[in-house]
C-alpha cells in the first residue's frame, strides 16, 4: 500500500529547453491537504507540451514533468478532499474549477482564480513540488498536470471524475485538445445552424472546432491549411472546403480575399488554432463586417502581438479569445464524456498513433508530422 508514502516512478524529465526528454525514476510525494495523487495510465503529447520544451513559452521552466493531457485513477487523497475518491477514473485538468472563486461564480468565464498564480510557476498551492529526481532535486509540475509521469499529484480543483466505463486510453484526449475546439466553437462562437464557419489551422484543436461547428449545423466549414494532407482529416470531421494558401489562391489574391469572395461577404465565425499571430489578423479580417467575430484559440509565441486597423472594429467585427473551449472542466466534463459515449462525439478518430510511455520522444517526432493528430501513449509499457 502507498497511500501516505512517497512513490518511485518512471517519468520523462524536462531538464532544458530544446533536448529531448529524459525517462528516469522520480520521486512522487503523498498529496498534502486538497490534494490528489493520480496513477495516470494514458497521456497524450500536445503542440503546447512542444512549445514549451522548444523555450519559447514565457511560462517554461525547467527542469520539469511536462503533460497535461493525461487520464488515470486516483491512488490517494489528501486530507479535506471531497470530489474525488480512490479508485475513481480521472482527467487531469489544466483549466481548474474551484466553483466558488470570483471567476468561477461570475457564470462569464471557464477561467478559475483558484491556482492559477502558482501553477504558472510550477508548483502546487503550497508553493512546494511534490517531484523530485534521485538526486534529490526539485521537479517543476507542468500547467497543473504533468502528466508524463506514472504517477502525478493535482490540487483538487485540477481533476475531475469520470464514467469508469469510458476507455481512459479515448477520453484523455478531452483533457485538452478536443474539448478546446469544440467547446470554442459550440460554447465560446455558439456556431448557429446555417452560419459560415473558418477554421485556420488543421490540428486535433482545427479540427475539434470543425466538429462542434458541423454539430451545431453550420452551412460552410472551410479548413485552411499550408498541409494537404489536412484536407482528409478535415472533411471526415465536417469541413465542406479545403484551402491550401499556398497553392489555391490566385494570383496576387489574399487569403481574406478569397474567403469574403466565397462566402458573399465574410464569415460569421473564423477561429484561429495555429497561434500565427498575421494568420489571427487574416481571421479577424474575414469575418463579415457588421456581426463576424473570430476566435483565438492558438498560443502565441512570447512577445507577440496582434495587429489590425481599428477600423475593422469599429466596423462591427468582434476579436475574442478561448481557453480550454470555455468549458468548465469539473461542472462539464461529464456532459463531453456522454457525447462521445453517444457517438456525436468524435474522440477515437484523432488517435493516429500509440506508442508505449518509453517512446515518449518519438512521440514528440509523430507531432510534426503531417499525419500525425495525436499520439497517445501507455504508461504501463
Amino acid at each position: 500500500m502507498s497511500e501516505g508514502e512517497p512513490i518511485k516512478c518512471l517519468a520523462a524529465v524536462a531538464y532544458e529547453a530544446g533536448k529531448p526528454l529524459t525517462l528516469e525514476e522520480i520521486i512522487v510525494e503523498p498529496p498534502k491537504a486538497h490534494e490528489v495523487r493520480i496513477q495516470i495510465k494514458y497521456t497524450a503529447v500536445c503542440h503546447t507540451d512542444a512549445y514549451t520544451l522548444s523555450g519559447v513559452d514565457p511560462e517554461g521552466a525547467f527542469p520539469s514533468v511536462l503533460g497535461h493531457e493525461g487520464a488515470g485513477i486516483v491512488e490517494s487523497v489528501g486530507k479535506d478532499v471531497t470530489n474525488v475518491k480512490v479508485g475513481d477514473h480521472v482527467i487531469a485538468l489544466y483549466t481548474a474549477e474551484c466553483k466558488v472563486c470570483k471567476f468561477c461564480k461570475s457564470g462569464k468565464t471557464n477561467l478559475c482564480g483558484s491556482v492559477r498564480a502558482t501553477q504558472g510557476k510550477g508548483v502546487m498551492p503550497d508553493g512546494t513540488s511534490r517531484f523530485k529526481n534521485l538526486k534529490g532535486e526539485a521537479l517543476l509540475h507542468f500547467m497543473g498536470c504533468s502528466t508524463f509521469s506514472q504517477y502525478t499529484v493535482v490540487a483538487d480543483v485540477s481533476v475531475v471524475a469520470i464514467d469508469p466505463s469510458a476507455p481512459l486510453e479515448s477520453v484523455c484526449l478531452l483533457g485538452c485538445g478536443v474539448t478546446t475546439g469544440y467547446g470554442a466553437a459550440t460554447k465560446t462562437a455558439n456556431v448557429q445552424k446555417g452560419e459560415t464557419v473558418a477554421v485556420f489551422g488543421g490540428g486535433t484543436v482545427g479540427l475539434s472546432a470543425i466538429q462542434g461547428a458541423k454539430a451545431r449545423g453550420a452551412s460552410k466549414i472551410i479548413l485552411i491549411d499550408t498541409n494537404d494532407e489536412k484536407k482528409q482529416f478535415g472533411e471526415e470531421f465536417g469541413c465542406t472546403d479545403f484551402i491550401n494558401p499556398k497553392k489555391d489562391l490566385a494570383p496576387g489574391q489574399t487569403i481574406v480575399e478569397k474567403l469574403v469572395e466565397m462566402t458573399d461577404g465574410g464569415l460569421d465565425y473564423t477561429f484561429d488554432c495555429t497561434g500565427n499571430t498575421k494568420v489571427m489578423r487574416d481571421a479577424l479580417e474575414a469575418c463579415h463586417k457588421g456581426w463576424g467575430e473570430s476566435i483565438i484559440i492558438g498560443v502565441a509565441a512570447a512577445g507577440a502581438e496582434i495587429s489590425t486597423r481599428p477600423f475593422q472594429l469599429v466596423t462591427g467585427r468582434v476579436w475574442k479569445g478561448s481557453a480550454f473551449g470555455g468549458i468548465k472542466g469539473r461542472s462539464e466534463m461529464g456532459q463531453l464524456i456522454k457525447a462521445y459515449q453517444d457517438g456525436t462525439l468524435k474522440v477515437d478518430e484523432f488517435i493516429t498513433h500509440k506508442r508505449p510511455f518509453t517512446e515518449i520522444n518519438k512521440a514528440f517526432d509523430d507531432l510534426h508530422a503531417g499525419s500525425c493528430l495525436r499520439t497517445v501513449l501507455d504508461l504501463s509499457k
